[in-house]
């Protein structure tokens, strides 16, 4: 693997996350190309898509939603993610022991063994339920945790652009039928998605990114440049490859701390995006591969807040999307 620049590395991010062109694959395939999409708000998921899909419409994901060929639930980090059906239960496997035992670490209670065993009972057969008939199934403490013992799925219409709120829950063996696949290649499979989709990167990232100790990739067959790692990839690109603006929901991915060896959060922006106050994050836009301000959408309109003076050239290009983005929005 030859050593990159930060430019390159940079680069070589937008490029496999969908950022530096428009893809013309479906939903899922670009999910597993980018190792899923946070999901905590369910309108950044269609911005997320719309950002690197060539004629992506909000109807695309609710109908692959509906069709089940892509799927969101808990996985890693404990935080909702979109990703395809065939990855779901990697992912949901590869992290279900690690969040099991930070969850009983933190709260110093028993495993709510029994509490999900009710809660599949009542799901059995094909069954939905509602975020408050949990509650009122097995109580709200137990509500709190019951999900790392009995694996769950957001079923729409919920956590959709219609409806935002991602309170409808179902089994995910039946939703998606059952996993075909063990703990140790459910950990390779979400560290090669992983690589795949944020590398080269260390063994610290990979460990921010999916919670898992950093000794997950002992073992792997992987590129290996020092401390970076990779899986068999194309080429990156050119780093003086031009970087269109691009519009990103909030939590997105290629922003948070895993990723910061590619700069597309500059660390001096990084307080402005991510803080205690605002813990529900921003969305943001980027110019030339980095994010320069946030945006939201307002009377129909895209507002934008640079963090800067903007070059003309540069202004005209953002508004040029922005008013496709506002176009999306109605």
């Amino acid at each position: 693997m030859a050593a990159l620049s930060a430019r390159a590395l940079n680069r070589s991010l937008l490029a496999r996350q969908g950022l530096l062109e428009r893809s013309a694959d479906p939903i899922p395939r670009l999910l597993e190309r980018m190792a899923g999409l946070q999901a905590q708000y369910a309108p950044s998921m269609y911005i997320g898509l719309w950002s690197r899909l060539e004629g992506f419409e909000r109807g695309d994901l609710t109908r692959a939603l509906e069709q089940r060929s892509v799927v969101q639930g808990t996985l890693m980090r404990s935080t909702i993610h979109l990703v395809s059906r065939e990855d779901y239960w990697p992912f949901a496997l590869a992290v279900r022991e690690v969040r099991r035992t930070s969850w009983l670490r933190s709260t110093k209670r028993d495993a709510p063994e029994a509490a999900a065993e009710q809660v599949r009972t009542a799901l059995a057969g094909g069954n939905t339920l509602r975020r408050k008939e949990i509650e009122a199934l097995i109580g709200k403490e137990a509500a709190h945790g019951v999900g790392l013992w009995v694996d769950l799925v957001r079923a729409p219409p919920s956590g959709t652009w219609e409806r935002r709120r991602a309170d409808l829950y179902a089994l995910a063996e039946d939703w998606i039928g059952p996993p075909e696949i063990g703990e140790r290649a459910a950990q390779e499979h979400l560290v090669r998605r992983y690589l795949a989709g944020f590398g080269p990167a260390t063994a610290k990232d990979v460990a921010s990114f999916t919670g898992l100790p950093a000794g997950v990739v002992d073992g792997l067959d992987l590129e290996r440049d020092g401390d970076l790692l990779d899986v068999a990839a194309a080429p990156p690109p050119d780093p003086d490859t031009p970087a269109p603006p691009r519009f990103l929901g909030t939590w997105d991915a290629s922003l948070l701390v895993h990723a910061r060896r590619t700069g597309v959060l500059p660390e001096e922006h990084r307080p402005k995006i991510f803080h205690t106050k605002a813990p529900q994050s921003f969305p943001t836009f980027t110019l030339d591969g980095a994010v320069a301000g946030t945006w939201k959408h307002v009377d129909g309109q895209i507002e934008l807040s640079p963090f800067g003076r903007l070059a003309a050239v540069d202004r005209r290009a953002l508004e040029a999307e922005a008013e496709q983005l506002a176009m999306y929005h109605r």
